[in-house]
Formats: C-alpha cells, sequence, structure tokens
C-alpha cells in the first residue's frame, strides 16, 4: 500500500528537487504540501511550492504556507544560497492554483484526522511547522507513523561551526518535536554532504528528454555554484533534502543508527547544535535513527530513473 505523506517544506533548489521525487512514484500518496519559511521568505516558499507542483501537473495536492517565523527568534533566510526567488535558475511557471484557505497546521491536522492509516511527515526546513502542529494537537500524535526530517549533523555544521542551517533557524521548534516521543529519521550533514550530484551526473540527467529532468538539471546548474566556494571542499552540490525521500523509498542506500539527539537552545557557540548521542554517554533512550554513509552512485541512479519515469 502507498504510504501516505505529507511534505513540509522552504523551497529551495534541493526542495524542490525533493517534491519532484516524491511526485514521480507511486509509493506514495501525497496528502499535502506545507511551506515554511527558511530558505527564503514565506510569502516565496510558498509561492516556490505552487510554482514546483503546477510545473508537476498536481494542482491535486493542497498546499498551505505556515508560521511566519520561527518560535522564538528573528527570521533567518539562506538567499544566499538559493537566489532572490527562492528557486533560481530554470524558467519555472507561475502557479496555476491557489493555497487552501487554511493554515499548514490546520492542513496538516485536518489530514491525519482524515486518514485511515498513520501518516509520515516529512520536513525539510525548520521544523516550526511540525513544532506547532506537535503542541496544538496532542491528540493527533497517534496518526504520525514517523517524521523522517532533513537537518543537524553528529558533525560540523553549516551555518555556524556548531549547526546545521534548518536546526539553527529554529532550535526551539527541533527541541520540541525531538522531545515528542514520535519516531525520527534524521537526514543530518553526516549523510547529505555524501549525496553529492558532480557535473557528469547534472549533464545525465539534463539528457532525459523531459522538461521536468531539464528543470532539475537547470536548478543543479545554479545550486552547484554556492558550493564550489572553496570553504566548503565540495566537488559538486550535495542534495540534502531529497535524501529524506530516497531513505524512504530505497533504505538500503544508507547505513544508520539509533541515537538519542538533543537540541542545544541556550549555547553561546552551540544554538541549533544537534548533540547526537553514538556511544550512548548519556544514558538517554535512542529517540532518532541517525543516518551515516550513503551509497553516493546508487541515490544518484535513483534519481535519474525517477526522473526518467516523468518521460
Amino acid at each position: 500500500m502507498a504510504r501516505p505523506i505529507i511534505l513540509d517544506c522552504d523551497p529551495g533548489h534541493d526542495d524542490a528537487i525533493a517534491l519532484i521525487l516524491a511526485l514521480s512514484t507511486d509509493a506514495f500518496t501525497p496528502l499535502a504540501v506545507t511551506t515554511s519559511a527558511g530558505n527564503q521568505t514565506p510569502d516565496k516558499t510558498l509561492n516556490n511550492a505552487l510554482r514546483v507542483l503546477t510545473l508537476l501537473g498536481r494542482s491535486d495536492i493542497p498546499v498551505a504556507g505556515g508560521a511566519q517565523k520561527p518560535l522564538a527568534r528573528e527570521l533567518i533566510i539562506a538567499d544566499n544560497v538559493h537566489g532572490e526567488t527562492g528557486l533560481d535558475g530554470p524558467e519555472l511557471p507561475d502557479p496555476g492554483f491557489e493555497p487552501v484557505s487554511m493554515t499548514a497546521i490546520e492542513l496538516m491536522a485536518s489530514k491525519l484526522r482524515e486518514s485511515q492509516v498513520p501518516v509520515t511527515l516529512v520536513p525539510t526546513g525548520p521544523l516550526t511547522n511540525i513544532a506547532i502542529l506537535l503542541t496544538s494537537h496532542p491528540e493527533l500524535h497517534d496518526k504520525i507513523e514517523r517524521i523522517v526530517l532533513m537537518g543537524g549533523a553528529a558533525g560540523i555544521g553549516n551555518w555556524t561551526p556548531a549547526a546545521e542551517f534548518n536546526i539553527y533557524v529554529d532550535p526551539e521548534a527541533a527541541d520540541i518535536v525531538f522531545k515528542s516521543g514520535i519516531p525520527i529519521t534524521m537526514c543530518g550533514l553526516d549523510v547529505t554532504h555524501e549525496a553529492q550530484i558532480m557535473d557528469e551526473d547534472i549533464e545525465r540527467i539534463r539528457a532525459i528528454d523531459n522538461p521536468i529532468a531539464l528543470c532539475v538539471a537547470e536548478l543543479l546548474d545554479f545550486f552547484i555554484v554556492y558550493h564550489r566556494d572553496p570553504k566548503w571542499g565540495f566537488t559538486g552540490a550535495p542534495l540534502h533534502d531529497p535524501c529524506t525521500i530516497a531513505w524512504l523509498l530505497k533504505p538500503e542506500l544508507f547505513q544508520a543508527q539509533d541515537c538519542w539527539v538533543g537540541i542545544e537552545t541556550k549555547g553561546e557557540h552551540t544554538q541549533g547544535m544537534t548533540v547526537v548521542d553514538r556511544h550512548h554517554l548519556t544514558g538517554n533512550t535512542p529517540n532518532t535513527k541517525v543516518l551515516f554513509n550513503l551509497d553516493r552512485q546508487g541515490f544518484v541512479d535513483l534519481l535519474v530513473e525517477r526522473l526518467q519515469a516523468y518521460n
């Protein structure tokens, strides 16, 4: 049976590719797409989700915008990575349909209530919407099968030395999510930095004869430029957010370890750090399946296979 999912995102190049990957297969039943601020401002991330779904011809999926800012902090965006629109690079269509007349939290709650089986939440931006959902609707926790998120790191950060962007933007929200007791799979930088797309991979995608694959190639053309900065040491562009969908489709591409993960909300130098207890030093019960190590070629092959499905 197809797995019901709700995609909560802040498109963003890699969010857009995660959406394209998720909607390329009948392995999922997409119940909703909700958006948060993060890679760009909330109006732009909502518009970008609508543009991507319009490109895919999926106006049947309800879309709603969520929180305008983090729970307790001012908004930080990553326009230096994703450009003025948040999806600079390809020519995307204008939205062909409107968001629904409810908030992201209301839409997620209604879809959870309606579902006959537990739903998987897939957040690929800051966790603000998910935290508000969990705190405002505790009666729906048992309707959530798992939260498969992109965020955090067991090692070094990418926004500060200690913190990954999504968790850094709203650590209080992340703290709520990781303390919720709901099963979590964490696709952190330890594994997403291995999901690099190289120049030859982009050309392989561009050679697929459909407009969706061309859009992905052009997204990657833009995205790779930022990551070519020598300070990062990348050869290609790490595709963070699609790792969530890849794990759901092919968990055998990854290695995983059950760990306790805590969120640092008060550290002077470590705000937003995900403290990953790999050696069970705290004595805390593991609350997260943390992904490490990726079969990069298998990941690329999966992306190419799914893009060919749009032919």
